[in-house]
């Protein structure tokens, strides 16, 4: 499985390191109840990673050249979705001291999680406090998420460090809304078993 890396110079607009969270009812199955961490968005468009969808791919299955970053996955030490593009790649992301400069890991927004280019020597994965691997990104075109926001099928709330590494990815929509005091209302509209409404 090749080895994508999201390093390099980040994206200047709006959602770069924040949270798009999906509204409902998405038609999109990619992003029902999907909360993407942003780490692109600039006039060519936009790229991210989808945070709730573990696959059930056990990470530490996998013995070959990211035997060493997988060992350092957080739980749960899944592979995760991170969208419906390139999904023969792999991208990871880690949260690290930003205290000092690293070739291998570009700092997402200003929430201490760093994109981590996995084709580095794998025993920077012992720098890692946090790691998580994706299978495929989210990506959008010139202005096609623009459009997607203006259309309301996006909220754009800010990221904590945390949110890239919850322990509990099929509850992070909820708990997410929950914390943004005008948004909190849509997780009653919208329960996680709509049989109990």
């Amino acid at each position: 499985m090749p080895i994508a890396c999201a390093c390099g110079e980040l994206g200047t607009m709006g959602t770069a390191g924040r949270l798009l969270v999906a509204t409902p009812p998405m038609n999109d199955p990619n992003f029902e109840r999907a909360v993407v961490l942003m780490l692109t968005h600039d006039e060519t468009g936009a790229f991210g990673l989808v945070l709730t969808r573990p696959t059930e791919l056990d990470a530490l299955d996998d013995e070959g050249t990211l035997s060493d970053w997988i060992a350092a996955t957080s739980s749960p030490s899944v592979l995760f979705e991170g969208g419906p593009v390139q999904r023969d790649s792999v991208i990871g992301l880690a949260r690290l001291p930003d205290d000092d400069e690293r070739s291998w890991a570009t700092q997402v927004g200003a929430s201490g999680v760093f994109s981590v280019d996995l084709n580095t020597d794998s025993t920077n994965a012992a720098d890692c406090s946090n790691l998580r691997l994706f299978v495929g990104y989210s990506g959008w075109g010139p202005a096609q998420l623009d459009g997607e926001i203006a259309g309301e099928h996006w909220f754009v709330l800010d990221a904590a460090p945390h949110d890239a590494f919850d322990a509990e990815p099929h509850t992070l929509w909820r708990r997410v809304l929950e914390r943004s005091p005008e948004h909190r209302d849509w997780v009653q509209r919208f329960p996680d078993d709509p049989g109990a409404n």
